[in-house]
């Protein structure tokens, strides 16, 4: 498998979990000039922006490394947009969630970071 193909396999193994976990998957692979995100979902009141990083081992770092500053600009950047394209008010409630996968461990950090 190409790298592509290895991210959509972890990207629908943490769609399946997070609505196992009570959310709504409302999209998925939003892409925008700004940025990519990977899940969009609805947890209770929260717009959820989610990025879901995976490694096979903790040989090239820990998944959750990956997701620096820069990373995180382009996912808030893409996030404005998203809102903006579908006119979601801003009173709307949202955060910025890290779904980490090493191996087939499943690793779920809500509100990561903050609009940068």
């Amino acid at each position: 498998m190409n790298r592509r193909q290895t991210g959509t396999v972890y990207e629908e193994m943490a769609a399946r979990w997070l609505s196992e976990q009570g959310y709504e998957i409302l999209e998925r692979n939003f892409y925008c000039r700004q940025g990519e995100i990977d899940l969009i979902a609805r947890d209770g009141r929260y717009l959820v922006f989610i990025e879901v990083k995976y490694r096979r081992d903790g040989q090239s770092g820990h998944p959750l490394e990956a997701v620096g500053i820069w990373k995180q600009r382009r996912i808030s950047k893409a996030a404005v947009y998203y809102c903006h394209r579908h006119r979601i008010p801003d009173s709307q409630a949202c955060r910025f969630d890290v779904i980490s996968v090493m191996g087939n461990e499943i690793e779920h950090i809500k509100n990561a970071f903050e609009t940068v």
